[in-house]
């Protein structure tokens, strides 16, 4: 395999991965792109090695800039602004791991925290409160767990997930 082939394949299989992180496949492969690349490209560059339209590498940029996967620079003297992407492999799961929790988990718990005050004055209502005390809690472990894994570092991370492994 040639290093075109090597570079398609790590592209596809990236943007294949994207509806686990809750981003587009586009923009995981603009996100795979930058990874590779040793020096930052400008969206002309994104646009020919991926074959799509401007404004799809715009978008796509935008949103990799968003969620702070991609960081973008005018070389002194260029004019086009140039984008690379966080290298640090956890850095990147970091980054992943907020914006998700951000889009996804927070906006559950504030509905969450709103149905604590459903009152308690029949069965069904028992039942649902019941229901829903039961998911806050887990939601709120599963809340301050992924806070924990934020705020760690590489090193602890890494120690922890071979201490499991054993």
């Amino acid at each position: 395999m040639d290093i075109q082939e090597g570079k398609q394949k790590f592209i596809d299989s990236w943007g294949k991965m994207a509806g686990g992180w809750g981003i587009t496949p586009a923009m995981a492969q603009v996100h795979a792109l930058l990874l590779i690349s040793p020096e930052p490209l400008n969206a002309d560059e994104v646009k020919a090695e991926l074959d799509i339209s401007t404004g799809n590498v715009s978008m796509n940029l935008r949103a990799l800039l968003d969620w702070g996967l991609a960081f973008k620079e005018t070389p002194a003297g260029g004019r086009k602004e140039v984008y690379y992407a966080e290298k640090d492999l956890w850095k990147v799961i970091r980054q992943i791991i907020i914006n998700r929790k951000k889009r996804e988990l927070e906006p559950v718990l504030r509905v969450l925290d709103e149905l604590a005050a459903v009152e308690e004055n029949c069965p069904q209502s028992e039942h649902f409160c019941a229901v829903v005390r039961d998911i806050r809690k887990f939601s709120h472990k599963a809340n301050q767990t992924l806070d924990t894994l934020i705020k760690a570092d590489s090193h602890w991370l890494g120690g922890a997930f071979l201490s499991m492994v054993r």
